[in-house]
């Protein structure tokens, strides 16, 4: 019997340990980020109902809006619920079962909003660099074939990684230093090699990173490129307006993200990781809405509409 299998056992369930464990700051951050979880839901399904409602907006840019709201309010209520209550619980336990179904819905969606937003800027480099042709290019047929994609490789992504955590033997303590169950807080706790887990994390994540990344990176030299051959300063504020709410959610997204997966693992503090996380799982589902609402005239005139027909209802 080796030493790591002395030292181990079936692991029935995890304790996480939480954001911190300063006592004095536990309820004010529950408050926080209750709130922070309201604004999310109310955000992202008050953006899917307004799409649903309004007819002008049925069109292909908002049908991956739509998409991206759906994405992020799931997500945000796979790791949140959690996470609020390590705050106020002495002992946050979640069984194997329940850690691997989270793990795996995380990464499902996690990596479905890393290709959404590059379907959106495939979207919007039709929509600026082939108007004319827009809504051919652009037809239901493949606005659902690219979803399909979006959603296959959400799955994929999710099957590889939680397929090789559930091969992995875990040590008697049991505490992930994290507010949730992600893949590098769960490596911690493993008795036997990584080796295999660290390199699928860099090959699947370098994947569901670089693909999209390129690709939006692609879309957006072509419609720059596209915008300074426009005559008149109008179009080109009005074509740089369409793409601006975009970028910023690509920015916040990606930017996190890469922080936290593709630096080596012995240089990534744990602490600076759990910083870096809540970024994408908390912070960038509660602004996408706000940013692509806010930004948006669209959107900003779709919901006056519906206000002053329940007003004057």
């Amino acid at each position: 019997m080796t030493m790591a299998a002395e030292n181990s056992s079936f692991v029935t369930q995890f304790i996480l340990a939480g954001l911190t464990d300063q006592p004095g700051v536990q309820i004010p951050l529950f408050f926080l980020f209750l709130g922070f979880y309201v604004v999310t839901v109310v955000g992202n399904l008050g953006l899917i109902t307004l799409i649903r409602l309004n007819s002008h907006l049925h069109t292909p840019m908002y049908f991956f809006l739509y998409n991206l709201s759906f994405i992020d309010f799931c997500y945000s209520s796979v790791i949140t619920p959690k996470m609020l209550m390590s705050f106020v619980l002495k002992k946050n336990s979640i069984s194997y079962a329940g850690c691997m179904t989270q793990l795996f819905f995380f990464l499902f969606f996690v990596v479905s909003e890393s290709f959404i937003l590059s379907a959106m800027a495939y979207d919007r480099y039709v929509a600026i660099c082939n108007p004319l042709l827009y809504m051919v290019t652009m037809s239901p047929q493949v606005c659902f074939l690219l979803l399909l994609g979006v959603y296959g490789m959400g799955f994929a992504g999710a099957m590889a990684h939680t397929a090789c955590m559930m091969g992995v033997t875990f040590c008697a303590n049991n505490l992930v230093n994290h507010y949730m169950c992600d893949i590098l807080p769960l490596l911690e706790c493993a008795c036997t090699s990584t080796y295999v887990n660290e390199l699928v994390v860099f090959v699947v994540v370098g994947i569901d990173i670089g693909v999209p990344t390129v690709t939006i990176f692609i879309s957006y030299a072509l419609i720059l490129s596209s915008i300074f051959h426009i005559d008149s300063t109008e179009g080109r504020s009005k074509a740089f307006s369409t793409c601006s709410s975009h970028i910023i959610a690509v920015s916040l997204f990606f930017g996190s993200g890469a922080f936290m997966y593709l630096k080596p693992f012995s240089l990534l503090a744990m602490n600076q990781g759990k910083v870096s996380s809540l970024f994408y799982t908390t912070v960038v589902p509660m602004l996408n809405p706000l940013i692509y609402s806010l930004r948006n005239k669209d959107v900003k005139v779709a919901l006056k509409k519906i206000l002053n027909k329940n007003a004057f209802s």
